[in-house]
């Protein structure tokens, strides 16, 4: 628990030190659009994932494999010189929290409401842009969407609006059956009881 609280407070430190820089150079939109597309691809390649995660794979060689890919991606030097330097700092595993931080920074300075969205499967960019409209309406001002995969969810989605909680998966329709059965059995043994 702690470990996952240091690095969350590690994630938001990178965040805002990106945002800060992005925001300043007048290149914010273009950075997000950059994490955005890397984040996509994170979740479609495995060998990147790999790269993201692995120990064996040396510090300089994560850090050259991360510019290697920005600059084939025509990535802004600003999120290159970023993502090198997660490489360096041996932070490359926390990518995608720190990606998500940035996106909630800078949609809260941008004064939109944040989203934060459980997927049992990866959203498109239509079915993304197609669900922040959907929030947006439903909460009366922009919202911005950040999207992680869930495949424990098993299907469906849990989306977080401030201290609204909206759990359409189908891991808690099951629970809810399995909690439903329990106590339908239990009233039956009950009646069953007193009956004899």
């Amino acid at each position: 628990m702690a470990s996952q609280q240091t690095s969350g407070a590690a994630a938001l430190r990178y965040a805002t030190a990106l945002v800060d820089i992005a925001l300043e150079s007048g290149k914010s939109d273009a950075v997000e659009k950059d994490l955005v597309s890397f984040q996509a691809a994170l979740i479609d390649s495995q060998d990147l994932q790999s790269l993201t995660r692995s120990p064996l794979i040396s510090r300089q060689d994560k850090q050259e494999a991360v510019q290697a890919i920005a600059k084939k991606a025509k990535f802004q030097d600003i999120t290159s010189n970023f993502l090198a330097l997660l490489a360096q700092n041996n932070r490359l595993s926390t990518v995608n929290s720190i990606i998500n931080a940035v996106r909630m920074e800078l949609s809260r300075r941008r004064g939109e409401v944040s989203a934060s969205v459980q997927s049992a499967f990866a959203l498109s960019p239509a079915q993304e842009k197609d669900l922040q409209a959907s929030l947006t309406k439903a909460m009366g001002q922009a919202v911005a969407v950040t999207v992680e995969v869930d495949k424990s969810l098993i299907g469906g989605m849990v989306v977080t609006v401030g201290s609204q909680m909206i759990d359409d998966s189908v891991k808690r329709k099951l629970e809810r059956l399995k909690i439903a059965m329990k106590s339908e059995a239990n009233t039956n043994t009950a009646a069953e009881k007193a009956a004899s």
